[in-house]
């Protein structure tokens, strides 16, 4: 069984380094520069307006509770919840693992010009959300299949978008959160983990059978309080290492671009491990370019698109320039990045130096809260898609085997690189599609916006 094991960690290695080393995080980069030149900057420009279009629908909005939509606040919580996750413990502690300090930098180049993107992915979900079974859906599958004029080619991207998502998300990324979650909780407690990932199946499953309200009300009252509450800690960090801030921080910006060579290679290659693993990671943190978190802003009940596209720009910073940076700083200021550990146990390691066994104990309750809230994310998205594919009838299968790989993630806390390297690899296998129908689609995003711009109604089409 090892053996196995080791030989398809090799081999999903190698596709995954050839797909994030030569091809994706320079896809990512040139669609995200492309929508942010093209649009204007909105994630600039409009950044003001986008936290008063999120925090002002959270008083404001008369219609939240329409049949088959979310809030607009809803989904954005929903999309936090997901964004939120093992990425931003596991995954930053992985990113500065593998690409030193340097990585954070570009996570947040990643994010930020993802802002562009994410809000085009926001704006078409709206557009070509349909009704299905009582409920509103949408996201890449139907923007892509309604969207693109070569109705063959598109149905076929639709398919394999919908298919990889599932895979990605509903199956392997779901196995991620678990294995993250049972390795904390693990280290912190001693529990067994296969009995710490039947608890998280169960708990998973009655959030999953409440359908889309009980995800929303689930998200819209857990997040603020799980970001908050880890907020908290990383600031009461940052003051007991307060001598440390400042070095942590230059290191960020002078390892981003220095030329030095790592063990005999070539010069440059700290820089492009930098730059890789600061985007590969940037990317499974926020999600922006990836099309998981449309499904959420797909169903905000919200008057005009680009209101929703506004407020995905506030769920792509929160996600990565303040929960992503938190950790990252408590990581650097700690120097747990220097002791040779991997995955969470970076950040537990960060913790733990900072407030003992306490620390410890804190960080397993707010991965725990963390991955959990992306589970039920995930598998709402991949729920998306069994509705696209299959119709309601695919919902309990779906169901069944989510459940069943969240118990198999929390047995494989020995092979957290397996773990990644299949997450990395079923990602980049979402992107593709996604950004063919972004690129293709963009002057309708633009349209979108300038007629929000101008204070024109949006007319829906519903499709039911």
């Amino acid at each position: 069984m090892d053996a196995f094991l080791n030989s398809l960690v090799e081999g999903i290695s190698k596709a995954s380094d050839i797909m994030w080393d030569d091809v994706l995080w320079i896809l990512l980069m040139i669609v995200g520069s492309i929508y942010s030149i093209y649009l204007g900057f909105p994630q600039i420009r409009y950044f003001k307006r986008a936290f008063k279009e999120t925090f002002g629908s959270v008083f404001g909005d008369k219609e939240k509770d329409k049949a088959g939509t979310m809030s607009s606040f809803q989904a954005l919580a929903t999309a936090i919840a997901a964004q939120v996750g093992t990425g931003n413990i596991a995954g930053i502690a992985t990113a500065i693992m593998a690409g030193g300090p340097g990585a954070i930098f570009w996570m947040w180049i990643s994010g930020i010009i993802g802002m562009a993107t994410i809000f085009g992915e926001a704006v078409l979900a709206q557009k070509y959300r349909e009704v299905r079974d009582g409920d509103y859906v949408g996201g890449p599958a139907f923007y892509i299949s309604k969207g693109l004029k070569y109705k063959p080619l598109a149905k076929f991207l639709a398919g394999f978008f919908s298919v990889a998502i599932i895979l990605a998300l509903g199956f392997i990324g779901n196995l991620v959160q678990s294995n993250s979650i049972s390795a904390a909780v693990t280290e912190a407690t001693g529990i067994n983990p296969i009995f710490i990932g039947v608890g998280i199946a169960i708990a998973a499953a009655l959030v999953f059978m409440g359908g889309m309200k009980r995800i929303a009300n689930f998200a819209e009252m857990v997040v603020p309080f799980m970001a908050a509450l880890y907020i908290v800690g990383v600031i009461v960090v940052m003051f007991k290492f307060g001598d440390q801030v400042v070095p942590a921080f230059k290191s960020i910006f002078v390892e981003a671009f220095k030329p030095t060579s790592v063990m005999g290679g070539a010069i440059g290659v700290t820089v492009k491990q930098a730059i890789r693993f600061g985007v590969a990671r940037g990317l499974f943190s926020n999600e922006a370019g990836m099309g998981s978190t449309p499904h959420a802003h797909a169903v905000a009940n919200v008057k005009h698109p680009a209101e929703q596209g506004l407020v995905a720009i506030v769920g792509v910073f929160v996600d990565t320039l303040v929960v992503g940076t938190a950790t990252a700083m408590v990581i650097l200021v700690t120097g747990a990045h220097e002791k040779g550990l991997a995955g969470p146990l970076v950040t537990q390691d960060a913790f733990s130096t900072a407030f003992g066994t306490y620390g410890t104990i804190f960080l397993a309750i707010c991965l725990t809260f963390f991955a959990f809230t992306t589970i039920v994310g995930w598998y709402y998205f991949g729920e998306t898609n069994i509705r696209y594919l299959f119709g309601k009838k695919g919902l309990l299968p779906y169901r069944i085997l989510v459940v069943l790989f969240i118990v198999l993630g929390s047995s494989l806390t020995q092979k957290v690189d397996f773990v990644w390297k299949m997450a990395d690899f079923f990602n980049g296998l979402m992107v593709f599609p996604n950004m063919i129908a972004l690129l293709f689609l963009a002057s309708q995003v633009k349209r979108i916006l300038d007629s929000y711009k101008a204070g024109q109604e949006f007319i829906r089409e519903e499709i039911g």
